[in-house]
């Protein structure tokens, strides 16, 4: 249930709530045997399989063996600057840890340079909508999606968040009947902004050496913000040498100007990249304020 009140104080900007919960559970304390399962976004014939040999676009699903029907779910992008992805401290451990705590998960494997842009969006839209579309199969609640990215992965689920409909590939046989908005989204020390506070090295992968004044604006995620925005979860450090604090700024203000519920946590020190952050005694209960965050979508 959001919470109607908002408030700002040193390190966190909240304007939602959700139920806290008192503990994280590790993965060791997980009380389900995950599945896994593996799903190509594009057929065997696609031109969008455009990664090295055995990293195509997919799905990886991380889903707790049980009776459950109506599981909430999250998608985790890794970052990596639209260059390479960090998939297994800010892919696999999430979806483990989300999985350890009853909900389904799954980790993307998207398209990076020398692909630009259509190419990460449209397998991020593309893995939203199988997961809504696939939903019975895997005892997952349509209107309980979670989206998640980290630096550059963040940039693409925030893009995602705010324009969902930005652009429909044409192999994409779900684009016309399946939503890919998410219901939630998580963003760890995101790029944001292609403006004053951008990450170069995340423009330039994504959209080339020259990229036009309008092209910069289009993936400018604040100034897309609208009241159909989901509610979102923001984490950053306030010393991120490589993505600078006013990206998660730009985007909790752009939520609050529109009435969206956000919380804000920044913490003073952390390098950028610490995923879970698990050898870092200051930032790893990041994770606890998020499984509170996330209330009743948890089922432990």
């Amino acid at each position: 249930m959001f919470l109607k009140t908002s408030s700002l104080s040193l390190g966190v900007l909240t304007t939602s709530g959700f139920t806290a919960l008192a503990e994280t559970p590790t993965e060791e304390e997980s009380v389900y045997e995950v599945e896994e399962t593996r799903i190509n976004l594009w057929s065997d014939q696609s031109r969008n399989n455009g990664l090295e040999a055995g990293k195509r676009p997919n799905i990886v699903i991380y889903k707790p063996k049980g009776t459950a029907t109506k599981r909430a779910a999250m998608l985790v992008c890794p970052g990596g600057g639209y260059g390479m992805l960090a998939s297994d401290h800010e892919g696999v451990q999430l979806a483990r840890f989300f999985a350890s705590m009853g909900m389904v998960a799954a980790v993307l494997t998207y398209r990076v340079a020398p692909n630009k842009f259509p190419a990460p969006y449209a397998d991020g839209v593309r893995a939203m909508r199988i997961l809504r579309s696939k939903a019975a199969a895997f005892g997952v609640d349509p209107q309980r999606i979670g989206l998640m990215g980290f630096s550059a992965g963040g940039h693409l689920a925030s893009t995602i968040a705010t324009q969902p409909e930005l652009y429909k590939d044409p192999e994409d046989d779900l684009a016309a009947t399946v939503s890919a908005r998410p219901d939630r989204v998580v963003l760890g020390y995101p790029v944001i902004t292609f403006g004053e506070y951008t990450h170069a090295g995340s423009v330039k992968n994504l959209l080339g050496d020259n990229p036009t004044a309008a092209q910069l604006k289009q993936f400018s995620n604040e100034l897309h913000v609208s009241p159909q925005t989901p509610a979102a979860f923001i984490f950053h450090t306030a010393d991120d040498g490589a993505v600078p604090v006013q990206n998660a700024f730009l985007f909790a203000e752009a939520c609050v100007r529109h009435k969206v519920p956000v919380a804000l946590h920044v913490y003073p020190r952390g390098k950028h990249g610490v995923g879970m952050a698990l050898d870092n005694p200051e930032l790893r209960d990041w994770t606890t304020v998020l499984t509170g965050w996330l209330g009743d979508w948890r089922s432990v």
